[in-house]
């Protein structure tokens, strides 16, 4: 438990190859997922109706896929919304019908399904292009967010820890979309907030690590630039991990017990916090030694802020 009194010495940038392969290979495997099966596309982006209702007794849903296959909704998709109780349909979006037609229609064929009393819960409506607008706009706030943290990294640091924390963070991003590609799990705009948020998180992790690497690239007179890293990625491990095992504590519980509702954003988080911990500690720090960086970068910047702070 020496992590926890920040007395570790652990030779993280060692394996630096070994993490450098296997970050190369997840992110191949998410950009051909990605590419190959695409995202299961929430309501949110795709547009159509979303239509909930709730059995008596728990249901199968076989009959139900069956029932709606024999109908005009044969492109519906059916699966249990939290319990075994309750299902969810989600229904592409029709020229000419209202949503009150289509919500009869489909409680009137889930009735004819099973004896039990179904009871309609809720259903939702969004418009193509309404769909299209917020997938435009999602992916446009997280490029805007990329660039926003590259030019404060840039100039709160220096250039070269801008490009590893943008790396790291694109490496999160990329991950996090693949993992949701590979299990199919719905993506909408809950999501999409998981994901904004775990580029915070992820930029935060990696902000006290470049924080400690910049100190200690001031201070140690001695050792090579790998060396002066790992102190600095040791220094800071005992926060990582204790933030890292909190938050994960309080996603889980979100995730086992907040509902199906929040179950795509609290496994989006959860994904970003494991993916962002080990960024912080090998993507960002790795690519500062791919870019060769020496104690004058750092020595040269403070120079540059001390100039700028004694203007007038």
């Amino acid at each position: 438990m020496h992590f926890l009194t920040g007395k570790t010495n652990i030779d993280f940038l060692g394996k630096r190859n070994i993490a450098l392969g296997f970050s190369l290979i997840l992110i191949l495997i998410s950009i051909v997922s990605i590419y190959s099966r695409g995202l299961n596309l929430g309501i949110d982006f795709t547009g159509g109706y979303l239509i909930e209702v709730g059995y008596s007794q728990s249901i199968e849903l076989e009959p139900v896929r069956s029932a709606l296959a024999k109908s005009e909704y044969s492109d519906a998709l059916i699966q249990h919304f939290g319990t075994s109780k309750d299902v969810l349909v989600r229904i592409a979006p029709r020229d000419g019908v209202n949503s009150a037609r289509i919500s009869d229609d489909v409680l009137n064929i889930l009735k004819s399904t099973s004896t039990d009393k179904v009871e309609m819960r809720r259903i939702e409506f969004v418009g193509p292009q309404v769909g299209e607008e917020l997938r435009e706009q999602g992916g446009l706030a997280m490029l805007i967010a990329l660039f926003c943290i590259m030019i404060y990294v840039g100039l709160r640091f220096q250039m070269k820890s801008a490009v590893g924390a943008i790396m790291a963070l694109i490496h999160d991003v990329i991950i996090t979309i693949g993992v949701f590609s590979v299990v199919q799990m719905p993506f909408d705009l809950s999501v999409l907030a998981a994901l904004l948020a775990v580029i915070g998180y992820s930029l935060n992790d990696t902000v006290v690590v470049l924080d400690r690497i910049r100190e200690t690239f001031r201070t140690q007179r001695k050792g090579t630039a790998v060396e002066i890293l790992n102190m600095s990625i040791n220094g800071t491990l005992s926060r990582t991990i204790m933030t890292s095992l909190t938050t994960l504590l309080v996603l889980t519980a979100l995730f086992l017990l907040g509902g199906e509702v929040i179950h795509g954003f609290a496994f989006a988080l959860i994904v970003g916090v494991f993916i962002g911990t080990y960024s912080s500690i090998y993507v960002a720090s790795n690519s500062l030694v791919l870019m060769g960086v020496e104690k004058h970068d750092f020595l040269e910047h403070a120079k540059e802020n001390e100039e700028i702070d004694e203007l007038p």
